[in-house]
């Protein structure tokens, strides 16, 4: 009980100050959109390349958290995209809904709330959590609507755009520039150290308090089966996916099995509704999913924290 309220309960309080404040216009969607921006392209990148910048090969060579996590991600995504095709959807909105489904909002939620809980050591993994989650089934989603919206358009064109997409990501950029600093074994200096601290130390707050001034400005579906279908997915089957491989299969750390499972229970992040937005396409339901999936993962989070408390 002491972890989740020690960890879980100042990362869901965060998300209700800032879902409070957009509710009372103490802070609108201006002040959502600069907040967002600080966090994406100075907080967090500066955080997950300070943290792999010191990160050596023993630390992240767990292909158990690897697999246990990709499948619990990858057969989501399959199950959403099949059901939603069975719903007749047309291949853009099936992609959208797929990656719904699987993609948890492991930069702004993630990493606090595994350093909160298991402290550090856990950034390697939730590093390796974010890129896979950033690169593959965004990767895919995006070249499913790009062959959908743009019928006729060849391969070398849709691997440029998902290429170029991929590439000016902060977040994936960062930690791959900070594991080629720890590989050349380079230390940081110390005004570089010190400025990445500095930002770094703003990364989970200003995260936290912008899920929830966006999820504050997101307006009802209503399509509530989608919506339940995608949630469902999310917090259930993901989580149950991951756990069985990395708890009763592989073998690695407690630290690495307990990380993987708490970073496939998180809710959804912003990730589809940006999509959504950024093609046209109608972002209701992936936008009213991550109200919807943040609001049940303050008790399932609250739970499982619970659960590894004893470990």
């Amino acid at each position: 009980m002491d972890t989740v309220l020690n960890a879980a309960l100042p990362i869901f309080s965060l998300i209700l100050i800032g879902y409070v404040f957009a509710k009372r216009r103490v802070m609108g969607r201006a002040a959502t959109d600069s907040l967002n921006k600080f966090v994406v392209f100075l907080a967090l990148p500066a955080l997950l390349f300070q943290g792999m910048a010191a990160v050596t090969w023993k630390e992240m060579d767990h292909p158990g958290f690897l697999v246990s996590f990709g499948s619990g991600m990858a057969a989501c995504f399959v199950l959403a995209y099949a059901l939603a095709r069975w719903q007749r959807q047309r291949l853009a909105d099936a992609g959208i809904e797929a990656l719904a489904a699987c993609y948890g909002n492991t930069g702004y939620m993630g990493i606090p709330l595994c350093l909160a809980t298991f402290g550090p050591a856990s950034l390697p993994a939730v590093v390796i959590a974010t890129l896979l989650t950033t690169c593959v089934p965004f990767g895919v989603a995006i070249a499913m609507i790009e062959i959908d919206v743009r019928p006729g358009a060849n391969l070398g064109r849709t691997l440029w755009l998902v290429g170029r997409s991929l590439a000016g990501n902060p977040l994936l950029v960062a930690p791959i520039l900070g594991l080629l600093v720890a590989a050349a074994g380079i230390p940081l200096p110390a005004p570089i150290l010190h400025l990445t601290t500095l930002l770094g130390g703003a990364a989970s707050p200003c995260a936290l308090v912008t899920i929830g001034l966006f999820l504050a400005q997101q307006r009802p579906a209503n399509r509530l089966g989608p919506v339940g279908r995608i949630v469902g997915i999310k917090l259930l089957l993901q989580p149950a996916i991951t756990g069985a491989l990395a708890l009763l299969v592989f073998d690695m750390p407690v630290l690495w099995s307990h990380t993987a499972l708490l970073l496939s229970a998180l809710p959804i992040g912003t990730g589809p509704f940006m999509v959504a937005a950024l093609y046209r396409r109608d972002g209701a339901v992936t936008s009213q999913a991550m109200l919807f999936s943040t609001v049940l993962s303050v008790v399932t989070i609250s739970l499982l924290i619970a659960w590894f408390e004893p470990a």
